[in-house]
């Protein structure tokens, strides 16, 4: 049974690690450099939190697409213009860019540390 107990924190342990560790090939910014960029025409700017926290407190220019609706709404971006991805924390929109680059996204930007940075 003790061998098992190890298992499982093991399989917790690679679970997190993986939902933490940036995707490769997306691109980490700080809000510093989000704000440099707000104006960049070429760029989309998603919000991948939920409805009610996007109503609290958002970005100007942000796209509130929940992280759970983000599969059937990603039809609603270019895949021609680097989307950049924003949540509470960054671990949402870290979610969300593996997403966006598995289904063929090739500028994905996720904002490190989230909203919470600001």
């Amino acid at each position: 049974m003790e061998f098992i107990g190890y298992i499982m924190i093991g399989l917790f342990i690679v679970v997190l690690f993986q939902k933490l560790v940036p995707t490769k090939g997306v691109r980490q910014i700080s809000v510093t450099e989000l704000k440099n960029q707000m104006s960049a025409p070429n760029k989309q700017f998603i919000d991948v939190r939920t409805v009610g926290e996007f109503k609290t407190n958002n970005i100007r220019g942000f796209k509130n697409i929940p992280l759970q609706q983000l599969s059937k709404k990603m039809s609603q971006l270019s895949k021609d213009k680097e989307v950049v991805v924003i949540c509470q924390s960054g671990m949402r929109s870290n979610q969300a860019s593996k997403l966006l680059k598995k289904n063929g996204f090739k500028q994905v930007t996720n904002v490190k540390g989230g909203m919470s940075a600001l």
